[in-house]
This record gives C-alpha cells, sequence and structure tokens, in this order.
C-alpha cells in the first residue's frame, strides 16, 4: 500500500465542486479540474492560465507536481508548458494550470474539465558543499546523447 499524508483544500469561490481526484485505485496522480466561468479558447501554438478554485497546504517536505494528462496530449495536443510545475509546500495561493495547445484546432476548456493531474511527492533539502574536485565515473563528463540512445 502507498504511503499517506493529509493535504488540506480550501475552496476559492462559492459553489466550487473542483475538488482533485484520483481516478482509480492505482493512480499516482489526482486529477485536477478547471473552475472557470464559461469558457477559455486556446488558439493552436497558444497558451492560457487555467484556475482551479483550489488551494492547498501540504506538510513540509512534500510538493505538488503538476502533470498534464495523456489523454489530452494524444487526442487533442494539450499539455501543460512547465511539467511538472511545483506547488511548494509554503504556497497557500490558488492552484493554477499553464496549458498550452500544440494541436491543429482551438482547444476549449470549461468549469469541471479535468486539465492535469497533481503528484504529491516527498522533497529533499539540499546542502550546497563547494569541492575542488568531484567523485569520478565512468560516465565522467559525457551528456546530451552520450550514451548512444
Amino acid at each position: 500500500m502507498a504511503a499517506e499524508c493529509a493535504i488540506q483544500v480550501r475552496l476559492l469561490r462559492a459553489g466550487c465542486d473542483t475538488l482533485p481526484a484520483y481516478q482509480t485505485a492505482g493512480s499516482a496522480g489526482m486529477d485536477l479540474k478547471a473552475d472557470v466561468d464559461g469558457e477559455i479558447v486556446i488558439p493552436p501554438m497558444g497558451r492560457a492560465k487555467i484556475p482551479t478554485g483550489i488551494a492547498l497546504s501540504m506538510p513540509a517536505g512534500v510538493e505538488g507536481q503538476v502533470r498534464p494528462r495523456s489523454g489530452l496530449a494524444i487526442r487533442h495536443g494539450v499539455t501543460c508548458l512547465n511539467a511538472p510545475g511545483t506547488i511548494d509546500s509554503d504556497y497557500r495561493g490558488e492552484v493554477c494550470v499553464i496549458l498550452a495547445n500544440f494541436g491543429e484546432a482551438p482547444f476549449s476548456v470549461r468549469r469541471g474539465d479535468r486539465v492535469a493531474q497533481i503528484v504529491f511527492s516527498p522533497t529533499l533539502r539540499a546542502r550546497i558543499e563547494v569541492v575542488s574536485e568531484l567523485e569520478g565515473t565512468l560516465r565522467g563528463e559525457g551528456g546530451f546523447g552520450h550514451t548512444g540512445r
């Protein structure tokens, strides 16, 4: 069984019914829903900030990763522009999703549409140490196609 932690959600508008939700028992991410008035149309090669109508409180050491939904990507060419987007544990503002339309047709977003997913993950706090040499590896400085695959 997967580990659990409590995530507090504040509904930002009266009548908001856009709570994140897992769609299956094995889902890693909860779907995020749009909380928009009317309709937002994203033209081909356009982008839009989509509000979700919620704010979150996560324990220290937990982040929310906003990720694309594969169905939107394959069917419409719509994805999250800065994937994964990070929601920090100390952020208390509205969770918004930056959608980009790489498809050939305008894409419409309406209230309640599932526009992204959020995965909650533990984080580490890094301590930077300046050194004169790094530990060697077989790969060394090889990158960007170094492995030939």
